[in-house]
Order: structure tokens, then C-alpha cells, then sequence
């Protein structure tokens, strides 16, 4: 896992380094070589605001890149259907940066927002999107208030958080945890987490939790908040925080004596996480929404995955993978809507994916708030970085 640390770095290099402008302009080139093999009748324009600078740029460019594998593929060796553009702004994993790039995207042509990562930036985006009648489309930790009818323009190809809350209360409870702590970012990505437990607990009729505190988001200053959750005397403490806080206050909770489980929701991100805790990261569960990258090849869309990966100077990682999931996705859904679509036949084109397999792995881009048919892998870390399912 800490050759995926290197992965991004090698990334950033790649597209980071050179600002939203030469991002942009990276990701959405097709080589000469790629325009001789494949002459194409239309172009589908997607916007993506993500955190290529700040607390979550790692995930933010894991996520990125992975979609850049499926779209540079499908440029090169598609047959039919539409050339695909990405262009790319940083947000710094900041709200208010995010509405201010989705603005300037759909100003500048793009027919559809995709792929941002952060539930404030995704909150943003999804606003504009809304008022400008475009699509926004798998976007990374939204909020679950976006899966109700008032946002009709957005499509989803993560499960929810309550998918996400829900799987880890019924894990907790068929051990016989009742006990449950919560520790979130206090943000927007935090308060929905929290809520999203909350919910879960009433669903499966369980205790509400025992503490809950929140957190400066990126702060490794958490002595007040393990002061509050040591004095509950949790069996398990579930987090929604990202990797520099989580790693910090794992590692103060265990110095009160605590020996009990740690579950995190996938918006930590593993590899961050890893290189955060080192070999301490032994005994957390981390909640993930897409198939594993390195041990279920076995799956179709991980094999196309990691042989494009293979291919490249990427690393393989879950957000990798759901990046490219998710551009697989946009890319049957610009195929449906037809030469030259509106936007409006765009989003037509995605309501109707209800049951679209990517590749050994559904995706429903209209599930409901809490879908039983989504897979959620709580997965385990080993000292030695091993993910156990």
C-alpha cells in the first residue's frame, strides 16, 4: 500500500503540479495517435472540481486519475459513441471554490459535472448544476439529501452514506456491540456521516450513540475529543473524518487503554490512512463501495482496471478504481443519449440506468436512499497493510 502512496505522487506530478488550467488541458487532450485510430460523430464535455491542493488531494487525484484510465481507453479504442473530455479545476476541497469552478465549467461548455469529491463541493456543484439543467454524475461523499426527488439531476454510482452507516451497525450488532461512538469532521462531510448513523440506528432498532463529538477537520488536535469518548466507555468508535485526524485520534484512543474496534466510512481513504498510521493501523475497518483492487480480479471491471493500470504510471487503489467505474458509467450513458444529445436527453439517458453492469459489478444510478442490493465490503488492515474482507 505504500507503493500507492508513490502512485500519487507520480499523479500529482503528472496533473496536480500543473494547475487547473494544465490539468485541464492533460486530461482532456487526445494524442494525434488516438485521433487516427478513432474518428468520432460527437463530444461529451464533463467538469470536475476536485481537491488537487488541500486536506483531500490524494483521494481527490486517486479518484481523478482513475476516471482519466477509462476515458483515455475509451478515446483511443472506443467504436461507437462519443469522445469524452474531461477538464478539471481545483477546489481545495473547499465548498465555496467548488460552486465558483462549476460555474465557470458549465459557462465554458461543459455538458455535464462529474466525479467531485467532497460532500460540501458536492453540495455546491449539485446546486449549479441544478439551476443551469445539467447533470451532475458520480460524485465522491455526498451528501444522502442529494439522493431524494428534489435533485432529480443527480445520479450516483457510490451506494449512500446510509448504505455505508447501516452496514457497520448491523456488523456491530451482530457482534453484539451496542456500545457505538461517533467522531466526525465537523463539516459537512461529518454532520451527514453523523446523521447517517443516527438513521441506521433507528432502522435497525439499536441504542442511539453513547458520544458523539466533532472535530476541526484536518486537526491532529483530538485530546478533548478522546477525552469525551474515553468517559462513554464505547465497544466500538466509528469515524468520519479524513486520514491526518483519523490516524491521530486512533492513536490517542489506544494510549487511554482502549483495545476495542475502530470503523471508518471509505471517505478516509486506505492509502492515505495507511501512510498516516503505519503499521498502528492494524484493527481498523474501513467501509468500501467499489470491489477491491487487488484481490478480486476475478471481476471484470478490476481486470479492465488494473490491465489500464498495468499501462500506466498509476498505482492501483480503490478510489482509482471507483474513478474509473464511474467515467465507465458516463460514458454508456453519452453512448445512449445519441449523436449531438441536449442535456436534457443526457440526464434521460442516465435515468434509465437502473441496472447497468459495468463489468461484474451493478450500478444504479437511481437507487433509493437505503438500497439492499448495494454492496458495502467492510474490510480489514493488517500491520502489515494487507486488506482482509
Amino acid at each position: 500500500m505504500q507503493a500507492t502512496r508513490r502512485g500519487f505522487g507520480r499523479t500529482a506530478a503528472a496533473i496536480g503540479l500543473l494547475g487547473a488550467t494544465g490539468a485541464a488541458a492533460l486530461i482532456g487532450t487526445t494524442s494525434f495517435a488516438q485521433a487516427a485510430r478513432r474518428v468520432p460523430s460527437w463530444k461529451i464535455i464533463a467538469g470536475q472540481s476536485i481537491p488537487m491542493t488541500g486536506a483531500a488531494n490524494e483521494i481527490g487525484m486517486a479518484f481523478a486519475a482513475g476516471a482519466k484510465l477509462y476515458v483515455d481507453a475509451w478515446n483511443e479504442h472506443g467504436t461507437t459513441g462519443p469522445t469524452l473530455e474531461l477538464r478539471q479545476l481545483d477546489d481545495g476541497y473547499d465548498g465555496e471554490r467548488a460552486k465558483a469552478n462549476s460555474t465557470k465549467l458549465l459557462g465554458n461548455g461543459a455538458d455535464v459535472l462529474f466525479g467531485y469529491v467532497g460532500t460540501a463541493s458536492s453540495m455546491a456543484g449539485a446546486q449549479v448544476a441544478q439551476q443551469q439543467g445539467a447533470a451532475f454524475f458520480a460524485p465522491f461523499a455526498a451528501p444522502d439529501l442529494l439522493r431524494d426527488k428534489a435533485h432529480a439531476n443527480v445520479f450516483h454510482v457510490r451506494p449512500s452514506m446510509a448504505d455505508e452507516a447501516f452496514a457497520m451497525l448491523r456488523h456491530c450488532d451482530i457482534l453484539g456491540q451496542k456500545r457505538i461512538a461517533v467522531v466526525a469532521d465537523d463539516d459537512a462531510m461529518g454532520r451527514a456521516a453523523l446523521q447517517a448513523v443516527q438513521d441506521a440506528a433507528v432502522e435497525l432498532k439499536l441504542a442511539p450513540p453513547v458520544a458523539t463529538v466533532f472535530v476541526k477537520p484536518g486537526s491532529t488536535q483530538v485530546a478533548a475529543a478522546v477525552a469525551v469518548i474515553a468517559k462513554a466507555e464505547p465497544q466500538t468508535i466509528i469515524q468520519a473524518s479524513l486520514s491526518s485526524t483519523t490516524a491521530a485520534f486512533v492513536r490517542e484512543m489506544r494510549k487511554t487503554g482502549y483495545g476495542s474496534a475502530f470503523m471508518t466510512f471509505s471517505v478516509v481513504g486506505i492509502d492515505p490512512l495507511y501512510t498516516a498510521l503505519g503499521k498502528e493501523i492494524r484493527g481498523v475497518i474501513i467501509s468500501q463501495v467499489v470491489p477491491s483492487p487487488r484481490s478480486s480480479a476475478t471481476v471484470a471491471i478490476v481486470k479492465e482496471y488494473l490491465a489500464a493500470v498495468g499501462d500506466s504510471d498509476q498505482i492501483a487503489s480503490y478510489e482509482g478504481l471507483e474513478g474509473f467505474i464511474a467515467a465507465k458509467a458516463l460514458a454508456e450513458a453519452a453512448r445512449r443519449a445519441g449523436p449531438s444529445p441536449t442535456r436534457v436527453a443526457l440526464q434521460k439517458a442516465m435515468t434509465g440506468m437502473t441496472d447497468y453492469d459495468v463489468g461484474g459489478f451493478r450500478v444504479n444510478l437511481r437507487p433509493p436512499l437505503h438500497d439492499a442490493a448495494r454492496a458495502v465490503d467492510l474490510v480489514y488492515i493488517t500491520a502489515e497493510g494487507r486488506v482482509l474482507r
